[in-house]
């Protein structure tokens, strides 16, 4: 495919895709959303700068749960038993690459490492993870303080009076 037939079609769903309305998601609904998706991107820091990194979850009520394992850079994150919890975000979104029609949740809140066995067994079992790992030992529960959520619609045509 030529550069000028790349340019052309990008260009032409641009073109398709504009103009779009965004309007804020009540805390309700961007929760509910999120329980919709099992892939989202967690962000935190590592080595005092913010780093993002795909992972599947699970809501459990309005917290984000994702299972990690030994070894994983997310581990990192994960503050001793007695430490305070790590402030992270967490985001997943749907929106059609074609027509820039969907949504985007954003949820701050603190990690917190899963340390009861029970609980860990119970969410082991309704988490599948999407990369295969021998050992996924831990998860983070992650309390959702700040909720943020934008849905994109078209826009409507202006009047032609």
């Amino acid at each position: 495919m030529t550069t000028e037939a790349t340019r052309r079609t990008a260009e032409d769903r641009r073109a398709a895709a504009a103009p779009r309305r965004m309007a804020p998601l009540p805390r309700a609904e961007a929760l509910r959303l999120l329980g919709t998706v099992s892939l989202g991107r967690i962000i935190f820091t590592q080595h005092a700068l913010p780093t993002a990194r795909p992972v599947n979850h699970l809501m459990d009520g309005e917290d984000i749960v994702v299972r990690l394992h030994d070894g994983a850079t997310l581990m990192s994150l994960l503050a001793p038993a007695a430490a305070p919890a790590v402030v992270v975000a967490y985001e997943a979104d749907v929106i059609d690459p074609d027509t820039h029609i969907g949504w985007s949740v954003v949820v701050t809140g603190y990690a917190h490492r899963v340390t009861d066995d029970a609980e860990l067994g119970r969410l082991a079992a309704r988490l599948r993870p999407w990369v295969e790992h021998p050992v996924m030992n831990a998860a983070v529960r992650i309390r959702a303080d700040l909720v943020t959520g934008m849905r994109l619609t078209a826009a409507e045509p202006p009047d032609r009076a």
